[in-house]
């Protein structure tokens, strides 16, 4: 397949490794002509030169696809959609243009936009924090988190190396009884690595779940832990004992700016690692397309998690065994973002709030139960979501609840894969939920919910006239 529209990142990656326009050409055994048109976008890059250029030069071929083109044009979006730029006239061409032919430049926006928000929102705590501690720490330019999320999606949530090491500690420790993971996860630290596994009290741990001494060689694990969860965190434990060097390399990453965000990536890969441990990528494929994505049933075969299981389904991107293209996202009833990653082409808002017709926020209202719906962008892109609500473990009766909401969700034209949309019309109109990122990247106009005015339109206002919303204009 040729590809128009990796002219840019040809040449930033070109400059990246400062080779010439000729260096690289008579290594690709391409004239300088050539390359230059193919850096220019004026000729395609077929797939034999991609080739070539993954043997070259350090390149992820997933890096170059051009979903993660739709990903930065959805953020620069966000990004020009703040009113500090509302007198520029920036369209959408200009944004894709910025993508496509300047991807170093289109990423250095984003990440001093980033910069931007968090030192606006440190100032305006400034007094407070001053009054308190007669200090003002300054904040990080970007969170950690989502420094990680950045890099997760960057790779498709999917890590072969990881995947080798959980079948490897599969036949090493003889996994293959699912009703004695605890056992013989506990026997494999024991005899591989000397490490006994201990249940204590909720008091004695103090409110951790997980404590490892390495010292005394001892995993201590609270007894609120249910069962699938003392599993998670027996195999997330033996990822960190044998998997240090994988995780060292992938969390050595540029994309990573400081030390928070690298040992989050680490706990982040083993709990990747504990996940394709108690989910085989193979067995757990085949069961997901068996009984058609039934979430719950998966868990309960798995002895895992509601969300457990939802995360595991977007890990599914072996090439050549592909599960469904999932999106995924955590939310708490405030409505702040913990986890997500997108296969699907969903676009998530990076820097505002999300569009409170979206079905995950709905999932609050009946707490435990599973809520469909069928959502459509603006762009025309529709969706299948599932979202249901998780509950956090207690350690007894005076301990916080905490709850979330999940959602995964796919491209409409899965949908019939799942058992969910049996029994619904999928091709009526009706069934259409119209929802947007975000208010400000959002242009329907005639919405009740509209907190902001869209970047699209400016803001009028008659104040003697009442429309659906602030933001809606007026018939006349």
């Amino acid at each position: 397949m040729a590809e128009r529209t990796l002219g840019g990142k040809l040449r930033a990656l070109r400059r990246h490794q400062r080779l010439t326009q000729a260096e690289l050409a008579r290594r690709l055994d391409v004239s300088p002509s050539y390359l230059n048109l193919i850096e220019h976008n004026r000729r395609p890059c077929t797939a034999e030169l991609l080739v070539k250029l993954a043997d070259l030069l350090p390149v992820d071929i997933k890096s170059l696809s051009a979903k993660n083109d739709e990903r930065t044009i959805a953020e620069l979006l966000e990004v020009f959609g703040d009113p500090l730029f509302e007198n520029l006239d920036v369209v959408a061409s200009d944004v894709r243009e910025m993508a496509t032919g300047h991807p170093v430049a289109a990423e250095a926006v984003l990440r001093l936009y980033e910069a931007y928000r968090t030192t606006r929102e440190s100032l305006q705590n400034l007094a407070a924090t001053v009054s308190e501690r007669g200090a003002f720490d300054s904040a990080p330019a970007r969170f950690p988190t989502e420094e990680v999320s950045d890099l997760l999606q960057r790779h498709f949530n999917y890590f072969p190396e990881i995947e080798a090491g959980a079948d490897a500690l599969a036949r090493d420790a003889r996994l293959d009884d699912r009703d004695a993971l605890f056992s013989r996860l506990a026997t494999y630290l024991e005899r591989m690595h000397g490490v006994s596994v201990r249940i204590e009290r909720a008091s004695q741990m103090q409110g951790a779940l997980r404590r490892f001494d390495p010292e005394a060689r001892v995993l201590s694990l609270s007894e609120i832990l249910r069962r699938g969860s003392r599993n998670f965190q027996l195999a997330h434990q033996v990822g960190l004992l044998t998997q240090g060097a994988a995780l060292d390399r992938i969390s050595d990453d540029p994309l990573l700016t400081t030390t928070e965000a690298r040992a989050l990536c680490r706990v982040a890969v083993a709990n990747y690692f504990a996940s394709a441990v108690l989910m085989p990528y193979d067995l757990f494929l085949q069961a997901a397309r068996q009984e058609r994505y039934d979430l719950e049933l998966l868990g309960h075969r798995f002895r895992t998690s509601f969300e457990q299981v939802c995360h595991r389904l977007t890990t599914l991107r072996k090439p050549g065994a592909e599960g469904i293209p999932f999106h995924m996202v955590r939310i708490d009833i405030a409505g702040n973002i913990s986890k997500r990653f997108s296969a699907s082409g969903f676009r998530f808002a990076r820097f505002s709030g999300a569009c409170p017709r979206w079905n995950v926020f709905g999932a609050f209202l009946t707490p435990g139960m599973i809520c469909t719906q069928v959502s459509q962008m603006p762009d025309g892109q529709t969706f299948f979501d599932v979202a249901r609500t998780v509950k956090k473990q207690g350690a007894g009766f005076h301990a916080p609840r905490t709850q979330y909401a999940i959602s995964l969700g796919c491209e409409l034209t899965y949908a019939r894969e799942m058992v969910y949309a049996d029994g619904r019309d999928l091709t009526s109109r009706d069934a259409v939920i119209p929802v947007g990122p975000t208010c400000r990247l959002c242009d329907r106009l005639d919405c009740e919910q509209r907190a902001y005015p869209p970047v699209q339109h400016p803001l009028t206002v008659n104040e003697h006239t009442r429309g659906v919303s602030f933001y809606a204009p007026l018939k006349s």
